[in-house]
């Protein structure tokens, strides 16, 4: 990823564009593309600063403030689906997406996975497997 633009080539746009001078014309003379000079000189008139945005870092997770209700419910129903934990959470007033549930409990180290009660029935067709064939003397 590029790096953001130094504070003072930032700060000299915006000066310029205060100045009176076109976004296009100082676009020209600093070399940065027109749409870095408008949203520098918004940033600007509504923060008071040119200065680029913080990169990087983590982001909470969207489900961090159901985090006791939906341990609660798991608890209570542990055969629930994702996608009706979902529902349930749309139901409330939540609104997020299958991946952010599913995130949520790999987060919290919950996994949905098959239980070996529920494994899946043989194929209909296919008998029991064929013992090993036995030796039969031979007539000498």
């Amino acid at each position: 990823m590029a790096r953001a633009y130094s504070l003072d080539l930032r700060e000299r746009v915006v000066a310029a564009v205060a100045a009176g001078r076109s976004c296009r014309a100082v676009a020209a003379t600093f070399r940065v593309s027109v749409a870095s000079v408008v949203k520098w000189s918004q940033r600007f008139r509504t923060t008071g600063s040119a200065a680029a945005h913080k990169v990087g870092g983590r982001r909470r997770y969207a489900l961090a403030g159901e985090r006791e209700w939906l341990l609660a419910r798991l608890a209570e129903k542990p055969d629930l689906t994702l996608r009706a934990i979902g529902a349930e959470l749309a139901a409330r007033g939540v609104k997020v997406s299958h991946f952010a549930v599913w995130h949520f409990f790999v987060h919290e180290g919950i996994t949905f996975k098959k239980k070996p009660a529920r494994q899946r029935a043989g194929s209909p067709g296919r008998g029991a497997a064929a013992g090993a064939m036995a030796k039969v003397p031979r007539a000498a």
